[in-house]
């Protein structure tokens, strides 16, 4: 199961990755011939906000879930090319690492 630090994580991925689609087309569109700055203006601050966004989900979900510093520098790498925040996050599932710690029973003193 998931925890909530995990969930937020992946909508934080996702969301990051393809405002970054968007900020290349909006890039694109602004210097192509098209030459209209719009879209730039528009996808610039989201994906600047779904950055940071990402950026806090990791260091939480690496908090809580006990990542290795290793983990979270290339969670915090991934955050830099097109797309590789939604390709780490699949990877991050795929191995476990974002599910929930399974909680150790403890030994009750006393007879049962």
């Amino acid at each position: 199961m998931l925890s909530s630090d995990a969930r937020l994580f992946r909508v934080a991925a996702v969301a990051e990755a393809w405002s970054w689609v968007g900020l290349l087309v909006g890039m694109y569109l602004k210097y192509s011939e098209v030459g209209n700055p719009i879209g730039v203006r528009i996808m610039g601050p989201i994906h600047g906000l779904l950055f940071v966004a990402y950026i806090v989900a990791s260091w939480r979900v690496a908090a809580a879930h006990g990542w290795p510093a290793a983990r979270l520098a290339l969670a915090l790498a991934a955050g830099i090319p097109p797309l590789a925040t939604w390709i780490f996050e699949r990877f991050a599932l795929k191995r476990g690492w974002l599910t929930a710690p399974q909680a150790v029973p403890t030994r009750q003193s006393g007879r049962p």
